[in-house]
């Protein structure tokens, strides 16, 4: 099921953004929706039947100044958006998930997951925090993982909450969308490979991101944040031409109408551009690919409060538009 989309002014920056849609009865398709949103169908317009996003960022630096025109061109069939279903904007291949990148909000883990016998005052342990934080930006080590594209679902479906989640938590993300092949590229030629950005809902189950069986492991992002629909995306892919600073964004997550993480991209550790080459020193980055740039202060576990059945979270950031979904608890029989 599908909740309505939070209302906005201005549905993204620039003139036209990406999206999946699909009319109703009708399988999805590509689509360039228009700053006034209308929606231009992309396997009419260039052509091709066949055409999926993940394709088209596939050939993003010949068909973008094709993309531009279209957003242009009066004479192009538009219709209402309206009209349409509204779904998660891509299907990637792989996702990378970047943890442990916002200031703020590592301090706000690090003081909420106290270890146990650990009777320190909070802002000692709050100190202790900043310093490690401190060292990670100077020593330049990101922490990136792997997410499954399997736990993707649209900005406006409902978030099933499995019944083994004992702390579902939210996190508001800012996604860079890959629109050239990367490996190991630097970080002065790693935006030249980002198509765009969209929004993501990373979200964890608090209660087992550690695994207490055998905690010389370490943390179980399996578990903890992969079951289907646990990545609301979207709604748009914005082109990064649209977007003038990633690293000046704001991130705003309400629940149920409450704000509880607001904040800038400027607290990030390491940018977009770090993120994305350090990824790809290890790997290699393809088109339609996620890099996942972490979540900033307000969680749930700050908060005390988690995820229950019912709720509803309003994620936006700053020219990409807002993603509404409802959490509905897992009916088991």
């Amino acid at each position: 099921m599908s909740v309505k989309p939070a209302p906005a002014s201005a549905p993204f920056a620039g003139p036209f953004a990406l999206a999946t849609l699909s009319a109703p009865s009708r399988p999805k398709f590509p689509a360039l929706v228009t700053a006034d949103e209308l929606v231009v169908d992309l396997r009419a317009a260039l052509n091709d039947e066949t055409l999926t996003v993940r394709q088209l960022l596939e050939q993003w630096t010949a068909l973008l100044p094709q993309l531009r025109s279209l957003s242009e061109d009066d004479t192009a069939e538009r219709r209402a958006l309206s009209e349409f279903r509204v779904h998660a904007p891509l299907e990637p291949r792989q996702v990378f998930q970047s943890g442990a990148n916002y200031r703020q909000h590592v301090i706000d883990l690090h003081v909420a997951h106290r270890a146990d016998g650990d009777d320190r005052p909070e802002d000692e342990r709050r100190a202790e925090a900043a310093e490690i934080m401190d060292r990670r930006a100077q020593e330049d080590l990101p922490y990136v993982f792997i997410g499954l594209p399997s736990a993707i679902t649209g900005p406006y479906d409902d978030v099933v909450l499995p019944a083994w989640a004992e702390k579902p938590d939210w996190e508001l993300e800012l996604a860079a969308v890959i629109g050239r092949p990367a490996h190991r590229v630097s970080v002065d030629e790693a935006l030249e490979h980002v198509a765009g950005y969209t929004i993501a809902n990373d979200l964890t189950d608090r209660a087992t991101v550690f695994r207490r069986d055998m905690p010389q492991i370490g943390t179980d992002w399996l578990r903890s944040k992969n079951a289907p629909g646990f990545t609301p995306l979207g709604p748009w892919i914005v082109p990064a031409e649209s977007i003038s600073d990633p690293g000046d964004l704001r991130l705003v997550l309400k629940l149920n109408g409450e704000a509880m993480q607001d904040e800038s991209t400027k607290d990030m550790i390491f940018n977009v551009a770090r993120m994305v080459s350090y990824a790809s020193q290890s790997a290699r980055l393809l088109p339609g690919d996620l890099v996942l740039t972490g979540s900033p202060a307000g969680n749930g576990v700050h908060w005390g409060r988690l995820l229950r059945d019912g709720d509803v979270m309003d994620g936006s950031i700053t020219g990409l538009g807002a993603q509404r979904t409802r959490c509905v608890a897992e009916v088991t029989s």
